[in-house]
């Protein structure tokens, strides 16, 4: 990722793709507002999700409202990251055309997501972690490594979205990792973390981060830029 270089938000991606409102419904109580919404800073860069602070919605003449899942943005070029995607959300996934979803959740896809990703051609790949909210639960690092490989290894499963449950724990370890392999330093990688766990953030997860070895990755085809924020 070139620091000069300014990625869309999440909010100007949806008007790329022809919407021209948005949703902002609390879903699980837990949507972000303008005030609240996690940003992304790698250096000049600022990736902040602009919702609307009170959640209205205006529609325009009969033309789709896009209405994004819990804690969605932009990682990076192709790389986008959420909650779990409801059947609310399932026009908004379509307009970024995606061609992977990595689920991290371990339970079974359900039957509407697994219908929508086989209609548009989604390939989906779930790597099963516990959600234990247990303060030391052992995060999988082999899951962890596996899931990346399908990040980074083939640009041919991008745009690609990374998901759990609610986008905070099991994502923010994902693409903390992720970040390690981008060269960030981790007082930016805990600082994105932090902004998506908000109240809920855990050492654990961080120690995690932290901890990972990256050295078996970095030889892969990486298909991603390289930022120093």
């Amino acid at each position: 990722m070139n620091p000069s270089q300014h990625f869309p938000t999440p909010f100007f991606c949806i008007q790329k793709f022809g919407a021209k409102a948005m949703k902002a419904d609390n879903l699980d109580g837990d949507m972000c507002t303008a005030n609240e919404a996690p940003s992304l800073m790698t250096g000049d860069i600022s990736l902040q999700l602009n919702f609307p602070a009170n959640g209205d919605v205006t529609e325009r003449d009969g033309e789709e409202i896009l209405v994004p899942p819990l804690n969605f943005a932009m990682v990076d070029n192709g790389i986008f990251r959420s909650g779990f995607p409801d059947s609310a959300n399932l026009g908004f996934l379509k307009s970024l055309r995606l061609r992977s979803v990595i689920c991290l959740c371990p339970e079974p896809y359900p039957e509407a997501n697994s219908e929508f990703l086989k209609a548009n051609g989604i390939r989906l790949f779930q790597f099963g972690i516990d959600g234990s909210k247990e303060p030391f639960v052992n995060i999988p690092e082999e899951t962890i490594r596996e899931a990346l490989k399908v990040v980074l290894a083939d640009v041919r499963n991008q745009p690609l979205l990374i998901h759990c449950k609610r986008g905070k724990h099991r994502t923010g370890c994902l693409v903390g990792c992720f970040r390690r392999l981008q060269r960030w330093c981790l007082s930016s990688v805990f600082d994105e973390y932090q902004r998506f766990a908000a109240s809920k953030a855990r050492l654990s997860d961080q120690r995690f981060i932290e901890l990972f070895d990256i050295s078996s990755l970095k030889q892969l085809p990486l298909s991603f830029s390289c930022s120093r924020p």
